[in-house]
């Protein structure tokens, strides 16, 4: 191969190379991950505190706060339903439409009674879910929810979770994420946001 042939090929294959990085952007920004087009949905039935039956209809309709957690968390899940009440709080009649559910993660000590006295300890705004463990866990999957049982002292264990308060739309599909100590405004404006399209 002559000296320009070899140059003419270089050109070409940077040339695809090119292309193809151009192709991958664009799909990149254009079509949704699968990991979040997957999310939510599932066929469970859990419990509000007065003993209610709700299953995947209740995020719909409505915009909502989701976040997974349990009444024994040391710092993550009391600190997360005070900064959701601070939200709605500064909110105000601008988060009327928008809903808040804290699912347990530990059904089997966090009884409806039991977390919603937790929540009502709080706020009024978040709806306390439990329920049957095994139809808990199938909202907890739903969400793809990371649950991790740390043994403790005698029968004590914690439950390594999921931190973030998911961002649900009115349709009843993931909109993004509130990141643990992520900061108010930050947290207020992702809300906005999500009220805004719903």
């Amino acid at each position: 191969m002559t000296p320009a042939a070899l140059r003419r090929f270089r050109l070409i294959l940077w040339a695809l190379v090119a292309v193809a990085a151009l192709a991958a952007t664009f799909i990149f920004l254009t079509v949704p991950p699968k990991s979040a087009t997957a999310l939510g949905g599932g066929d469970y039935h859990v419990l509000d505190a007065s003993g209610n039956t709700l299953d995947a209809s209740m995020l719909k309709g409505h915009p909502s706060l989701l976040f997974f957690g349990y009444t024994h968390c040391p710092d993550v899940c009391p600190t997360t339903l005070a900064e959701m009440a601070a939200w709605f709080e500064t909110l105000g009649d601008e988060g009327k439409a928008l809903k808040g559910y804290f699912v347990t993660v530990d059904p089997e000590r966090d009884t409806p009674a039991i977390i919603g006295d937790y929540v009502a300890g709080v706020t009024d705004r978040v709806t306390p879910i439990s329920g049957d463990p095994a139809e808990v866990l199938k909202l907890v999957n739903a969400w793809k929810v990371t649950v991790e049982k740390v043994p403790g002292d005698s029968d004590d264990y914690t439950l390594n979770h999921t931190a973030s308060v998911f961002l649900i739309n009115a349709d009843g599909g993931f909109e993004g994420t509130i990141a643990f100590g992520e900061n108010a405004e930050s947290a207020v404006g992702k809300i906005r946001k999500l009220l805004a399209k719903s």
